[in-house]
């Protein structure tokens, strides 16, 4: 069985038996994926008490879990503290036995379907920009500045502590996905990312944000790659988009 959700932002109590009844007919060689926004490896310092206790509720579950990467993952850490492995066909951080991170452009086969992941997303919560460290001379200047954005309530994150520059993807990152879609003829089943192609952005907003570097790669993408069904979370609600797209916040939804 595979089941796909969206963000979770560090907090797991979805995949509890009372709302997620169907884990008790599930085995480890079952799969549930998030879309991003996994939130599980945070903490600037390592692993605090909290992520402890969290990685090792869900990895004790009965099934394997799997998530790309959104904007909101401490990539200094995801991408330094954890092995590389080959999982079901594609490269992995293997965050706890039954714990993988899908990095970027690699394609994974579960059950006999093929899956193109690729995380990161734009964070949106930056309006008034990202403090970072370096740019003080002491400490005491970038605490002042810090408490001072707080008290004039701007919205705002910290460079390496709340943001980090590799929630949009490298050139690098993008030409793995470019060889690795070409050895299968640009043809996969599932796609699976945080954000949307800027096409799916325009249909489900108003006023969509400006396009960044990943919207415009996967609209580009989009234009060549024969698919069945792209899944992405990011933008917390649930909504299905032209037959092709799926967005996903809470539900957990059956493949």
């Amino acid at each position: 069985m595979i089941f796909i959700t969206g963000d979770c932002h560090g907090d797991f109590r979805k995949f509890a038996v009372d709302f997620f009844p169907e884990q008790t007919r599930m085995a480890k060689d079952d799969i549930v994926i998030i879309l991003g926004d996994f939130g599980g490896i945070w903490n600037k310092d390592g692993e605090s008490n909290a992520e402890r206790y969290w990685l090792k509720w869900l990895n004790d579950k009965p099934f394997t879990t799997v998530f790309v990467d959104g904007n909101h993952e401490n990539f200094d850490r995801l991408n330094s503290e954890y092995e590389v492995v080959k999982f079901h066909s594609g490269k992995a951080h293997k965050i706890r036995d039954s714990i993988y991170h899908l990095m970027r452009g690699e394609i994974f086969d579960f059950e006999g379907k093929r899956f193109l992941a690729f995380g990161g997303a734009s964070s949106h919560d930056i309006d008034d920009g990202i403090l970072s460290w370096e740019d003080y001379d002491t400490e005491e200047e970038f605490r002042n500045t810090y408490n001072l954005w707080i008290k004039q309530n701007k919205v705002f994150r910290v460079n390496h502590l709340s943001w980090w520059a590799e929630e949009l993807p490298s050139d690098d990152e993008i030409q793995n996905a470019e060889n690795n879609l070409k050895k299968v003829n640009y043809k996969v089943d599932y796609v699976l990312s945080h954000c949307a192609p800027q096409s799916v952005i325009n249909i489900m907003f108003k006023y969509p944000t400006k396009p960044d570097k990943l919207n415009l790669w996967f609209e580009n993408l989009l234009q060549r790659l024969d698919f069945k069904k792209w899944f992405f979370g990011h933008y917390h609600d649930n909504l299905f988009i032209i037959d092709k797209y799926v967005l996903l916040y809470e539900q957990i939804i059956q493949l």
